[in-house]
């Protein structure tokens, strides 16, 4: 195996150890497993399937039906890109969406300052997280906001150490925030945000800079982003490379 190879295959192992980790239940189906959370039944990432498995779409939708019924909504991440493309057709006949993402490993040189984003914990997290969901979803309720918010103390449980990282502008006001995952020598950066007023001011960047300081001992460091969004190519010039592709299929 290849060392592209041997990444991608670490980086799928570890995120769906996390996922598998953080759920209150995990159901196993066909060429994979499904998760589920009742304190979020409307949250994607936590009520959902992953599989990596198979040749039969249909015996994965019928899966989906089963396993997330009486959800609003049918979430299926498909590890494989040869298979997330082979199943593409079907999903799409019966009313899913597609998103492609990218697996992109850190292969530049780690920052050699100290990291300076500071450490958040969960309650001074959560009115940011609130405010972001609010200016996404401006019609949703303070019930659905306030528990799209707190999904983030699930993750708590994925992984043996989990943390918040944070920048702030002059001001004091949190302006970057990403999440980091260290599990078995792997290290994970992910929901990197911004929020609007802050952009444009460098913020991610000393951010990441921070983060790849932080992680600088791992074996592996690596980040999804969407093939079809810009992080992607910040991402690149910052020293990550793209070393393979997985898919999700949404129906709502």
């Amino acid at each position: 195996m290849g060392e592209t190879a041997a990444e991608l295959r670490r980086a799928l192992e570890f995120v769906r150890e996390f996922t598998r980790r953080r759920a209150p239940r995990v159901l196993e189906v066909p060429g994979g497993f499904a998760v589920l959370d009742d304190r979020y039944p409307g949250s994607y990432d936590d009520n959902k399937l992953v599989v990596w498995d198979g040749d039969d779409p249909g015996a994965v939708l019928e899966a989906a039906e089963r396993a997330l019924d009486g959800r609003a909504h049918r979430q299926v991440n498909v590890d494989d890109d040869t298979l997330g493309a082979a199943f593409a057709p079907a999903f799409a006949a019966a009313g899913y969406e597609h998103e492609v993402n990218l697996v992109m490993v850190f292969r530049g040189t780690p920052p050699a300052e100290p990291p300076a984003a500071g450490r958040l914990e969960v309650a001074e997290l959560l009115p940011v997280l609130r405010e972001g969901w609010r200016e996404t979803l401006p019609d949703a309720s303070e019930e659905v906001v306030d528990s799209l918010a707190r999904r983030i103390e699930t993750r708590l449980r994925g992984a043996d150490r989990v943390g918040f990282r944070g920048v702030r502008a002059p001001d004091g006001t949190l302006a970057a925030h990403a999440d980091l995952y260290a599990h078995g020598g792997v290290a994970q950066i992910e929901s990197v945000v911004t929020p609007t007023r802050h952009r444009g001011n460098g913020h991610a960047r000393a951010l990441m800079r921070s983060l790849l300081a932080e992680t600088a001992g791992s074996e592996l460091v690596f980040l999804l982003a969407d093939a079809a969004d810009w992080p992607k190519d910040f991402y690149a010039r910052l020293g990550f490379e793209t070393v393979g592709r997985t898919h999700a299929f949404l129906k709502t």
